[in-house]
């Protein structure tokens, strides 16, 4: 039986100056982007990307169909719950009590499992609600093959496409994801004319968490929000510090998950980070997370094996860390269960771990 390694909930917390992420922006020279793109997974796991190549249009049209359906009666957005773990979810997330301050509506990226999932959304006008969530999610998973195959690019790999064609792949289980984070606290009608951009000591001391902290499992993540602060990233030296991302509602924040953490045998990485409430604005956030099918084994690719950098990480497929990931809390360290000791041993399978 091994431990699991979780991040002590008593440990203290420190918030520091917002920042802003690596911005890389698609226009620049090819040389310069992916260089730029892998130095930013190598030292942050995050970047920030501008001149994505998203039209407006599709980015106005699933935000416009988010902010409609959260605004619905709880009655009415319940029908498309509870989560099992596609659906709409509310406060609780996943099944071993992780609450946050959130509701949520999760997807399976597959077309026919939208649409199915869309009429228990929209009995009015399915149709128009699963057209701008599959153009969405059309348009993202292009822009994040693209992402992969530059990558690629910038790793020396012999077959440059070897993850974009696993987010290509027909059997993919990426998922698209929207949030929407309440305000908290009530705000009075001069309050909502001011600019809240810098909060109170009294505010600073209550801020609450709406998604807790946890790195992405999958291989690639795709993020954007609208333009309330509140996405917190953990700084890779320490720990307890929290740096807060400063929101920008035109670009696209990305990040790598613990997949493409162990096919790049460590060299990439995932990133700790959480998302905060704000008191007193509505904060909506719309990710698309790139996975490979169930059946596809994860392993670290054999040009990111070195005499200095020996294998880190089993293989397993992406059906098994799912397993292992819904048995376990948001903070658990998943991929750590799958981590190769100094003598290049295995640890025991991972369904003898919990």
């Amino acid at each position: 039986m091994v431990g699991l390694a979780l991040m002590p909930e008593s440990r203290e917390r420190v918030v520091v100056q917002q920042q802003d992420l690596p911005v890389i922006d698609l226009s620049w020279r090819k040389e310069r982007v992916r260089r730029l793109i892998v130095r930013a997974c190598e030292e942050f796991g995050f970047f920030k990307l501008i001149n994505h190549g998203v039209q407006k249009k599709v980015i106005d049209g699933i935000d416009r169909e988010a902010r409609e359906f959260f605004s619905l009666p709880a009655s009415e957005k319940q029908k498309a719950g509870p989560p099992n773990p596609l659906g709409y979810g509310s406060k609780k997330i996943g099944n071993n009590g992780d609450t946050g301050e959130l509701e949520y509506l999760l997807f399976h990226t597959n077309p026919s499992s939208i649409s199915q999932r869309v009429r228990m959304i929209s009995e009015e006008d399915p149709l128009s609600f699963s057209s701008v969530v599959n153009e969405y999610v059309e348009a993202v998973r292009e822009l994040a093959c693209e992402l992969m195959e530059i990558i690629g690019e910038g790793l020396g790999l012999e077959n440059t496409s070897a993850f974009s064609r696993l987010i290509r792949d027909d059997e993919s289980d990426s998922l698209v994801r929207l949030n929407h984070y309440p305000p908290y606290l009530r705000r009075s009608a001069e309050e909502e004319e001011a600019d809240d951009s810098t909060k109170t000591k009294e505010e600073i001391k209550n801020l609450r968490v709406g998604f807790g902290e946890h790195t992405d499992p999958q291989i690639l993540t795709i993020l954007r929000s609208n333009d309330v602060e509140g996405l917190q990233l953990q700084s890779p030296l320490d720990g307890r510090v929290w740096i807060p991302v400063k929101s920008d509602p035109s670009a696209f924040f990305v990040n790598v998950g613990d997949a493409l953490q162990a096919m790049t045998n460590g060299r990439f990485l995932s990133v700790r980070h959480r998302a905060m409430a704000n008191a007193k604005r509505s904060r909506l956030s719309t990710m698309f997370f790139a996975a490979p099918s169930l059946q596809t084994c994860i392993y670290p690719l054999p040009e990111m094996i070195t005499a200095e950098n020996p294998q880190r990480y089993r293989p397993y497929t992406w059906a098994e860390f799912k397993k292992i990931m819904y048995s376990l809390r948001l903070a658990s360290n998943r991929l750590e269960l799958f981590h190769v000791d100094r003598k290049g041993n295995y640890p025991s399978r991972s369904d003898e771990m919990i």
